[in-house]
């Protein structure tokens, strides 16, 4: 992936260089990676719901360190992932995969779709959870994916 322009975002993920990295390099413990596209409206909707869990995470200060998000859009042009950015107020870094090579990589899931990534070291993680559709509760969501990861 790119390294995000914001230094606020190179910084919340623990970059350091400014070339493209890898989802291992983010300094985190788990990472929750959120496939969307600009034109998906179960993802419109759900972007209530996840940022309700990425604040639920900057709010609990055991937690603010060591859990991540990012997004990347799926066959989304950079305009377009800045539009959702800005049009659903998300706070947490995204991406865009325009021409679906990312999407390609994970068996072309539908949107959205959500991964847990446990973080294990050398650049590397563990895929924890796996699902598209939509999130039934931010909190409930949240709370099993850190006891997936073992962050308990």
């Amino acid at each position: 992936l790119p390294v995000p322009e914001s230094a606020e975002e190179r910084k919340y993920l623990g970059l350091e260089k400014e070339a493209p990295f890898v989802l291992g390099n983010i300094r985190a413990d788990m990472v929750i990676v959120q496939i969307f596209s600009m034109y998906c409206p179960i993802c419109q909707r759900e972007a209530a719901d996840v940022n309700s869990m990425y604040d639920l995470v900057q709010a609990d200060p055991r937690l603010k360190s060591r859990i991540r998000f990012i997004g990347i859009g799926a066959g989304n042009s950079d305009f377009e992932v800045a539009f959702y950015k800005e049009n659903y107020q998300v706070a947490f870094p995204l991406f865009s995969d325009r021409d679906y090579a990312i999407h390609k990589q994970i068996n072309e899931v539908g949107t959205p779709h959500f991964f847990g990534l446990k973080m294990t070291g050398n650049q590397s993680f563990e895929i924890i959870y796996s699902q598209s559709g939509e999130i039934d509760d931010p909190e409930s969501f949240l709370k099993s994916l850190i006891r997936k990861a073992g962050m308990e």
